[in-house]
């Protein structure tokens, strides 16, 4: 069984891994590893992993750098990502570690300083001393992703040994986007336990940039946990890019807790990936909060992309929204499944979930299964999905004024997923997406001109 190594390895260095971690972290460690001994991985008898093997996926043996050794390669140096007007506030996590330069920072010639109060750093580095964050650590580090029960997310918390933490006290504004870059960088195969922690006070507004790469040719295998606290009234937009390899596996678990009057949109776009099994539980807590739930996928060759949501209305009044697309060529393989949750006591809720789908090849294969579960009967809830191909009549048409049939084929896939992409509230970003997207399309490396770390 693909549990027994991972066992075996905790067990083994519990005490080199709890030496170059925080106490926060180390404090919820034991009890994580004691639910994955007794639960283990799911199979896909289980209803949220239906569609993807875990214990294949977590079954080869790679190392870990459990001695936190320094990996060599200068970010700031090796990376430049070059998104015009972007003007993000950049920082970069390489493998699970965090290389960041405080809370000033030169790019591209600038002095940049984030707002007063916001802290964006390591937690293992901003646990050894008091700060404004110190009562969020203790009780908030955890408290969603512990509650889940999921074997994946347990490996995680029993693995890692440092998060990326993101804070931002009540009432400011953090104008620019944060960019975090997560670099998978290794001369062997390697897997990764990356955390991060995220906390908007009430009032807070903040939007977050997570753009994945792989930067050597190796297997690697990520498993990544999200939590992500919105107090009341406050914004939180959380993007995140995957541009990786085949040879790439990426778990990520991503956990929500909105209050009352918070707004949230999570967008989440695969282009280039192995095997990526994504998982969205969000929590609408308080009343007339709302969020926006987008993603899109485009998949070729062998790639297999799963994505798994839960969206929960606790409280009355709150609205969400659900749009994911998949464009699927050659064999590749996309899951979605999506589940809205309206518990007793949450009237007045709004829902709507969509997932949108193109076969484009015959080898291709697309399972879809969006859910509603309502227990309120003042509610306006809907969902619906579609799998289909390209129209023959669009393509008819598009040849008979003279363009080809190639040609064709790309400007309908790149027009289906750009509904996804038009909802990010980055200019830029939305430009340079919709680049990317069709040089994707069109089967063109997609790497970002200045980058030297794939050269």
């Amino acid at each position: 069984m693909a549990e027994k190594q991972y066992v075996e390895l905790y067990e083994q260095q519990r005490d080199v891994i709890m030496a170059h971690a925080p106490q926060v972290m180390n404090a919820v460690r034991d009890a994580a590893f004691e639910r994955f001994c007794r639960e283990g991985f799911p199979s896909r008898k289980v209803e949220r992993y239906k569609y993807t093997d875990m214990q294949k996926l977590m079954a080869p043996d790679l190392g870990l750098n459990l001695k936190r050794l320094d990996i060599p390669v200068d970010p700031y140096q090796a990376f430049r990502c070059d998104v015009p007007n972007l003007s993000t506030q950049l920082y970069f996590m390489v493998n699970d570690m965090f290389y960041g330069r405080g809370e000033k920072q030169e790019v591209r010639g600038e002095r940049i300083a984030l707002p007063e109060g916001v802290i964006v750093g390591s937690l293992k580095e901003l646990s050894s001393h008091l700060s404004p964050l110190t009562s969020h650590l203790q009780s908030d580090y955890n408290r969603l992703a512990g509650a889940d029960g999921d074997a994946l997310t347990d490996l995680n918390t029993m693995l890692a040994q440092d998060a990326l933490v993101v804070y931002v006290p009540c009432g400011v504004r953090v104008e620019k986007a944060l960019q975090v870059v997560n670099i998978l960088r290794c001369d062997v195969p390697l897997m990764v336990n990356r955390r991060v922690l995220i906390v908007a006070e009430q009032g807070a507004e903040v939007t977050m940039l997570f753009c994945d790469h792989a930067a050597d040719d190796h297997e690697f295998l990520t498993t990544q946990v999200i939590e992500v606290y919105a107090h009341q009234d406050a914004i939180v937009n959380l993007y995140c890019l995957e541009e990786t390899h085949a040879k790439n596996v990426r778990v990520s678990n991503v956990y929500v807790e909105q209050q009352a009057g918070s707004r949230v949109n999570h967008n989440i776009i695969t282009l280039h990936n192995g095997v990526t099994r994504n998982k969205l539980d969000l929590h609408l807590c308080g009343e007339g909060a709302e969020c926006q739930c987008y993603g899109c996928v485009i998949a070729d060759k062998q790639q297999h992309v799963d994505n798994n949501t839960l969206i929960t209305h606790h409280a009355p009044h709150c609205t969400s929204n659900e749009l994911y697309k998949y464009v699927l060529n050659d064999a590749s393989t996309g899951a979605f499944a999506g589940r809205i949750l309206v518990q007793p006591g949450a009237q007045q809720t709004s829902s709507l979930m969509t997932n949108q789908n193109l076969c484009s090849s015959d080898q291709a294969h697309m399972y879809t299964q969006p859910m509603l579960e309502i227990y309120a009967d003042d509610v306006k809830c809907s969902h619906g999905s579609t799998v289909g191909q390209l129209n023959d009549a669009a393509l008819f048409y598009m040849q008979q004024r003279g363009i080809p049939q190639e040609e064709a084929r790309t400007l309908l896939e790149v027009a289906f997923i750009n509904q996804v992409i038009d909802q990010m509230e980055l200019p830029a970003l939305r430009d340079r997406l919709h680049y990317l997207v069709d040089k994707r399309f069109r089967g063109e490396l997609n790497k970002c001109r200045g980058c030297q770390l794939c050269r």
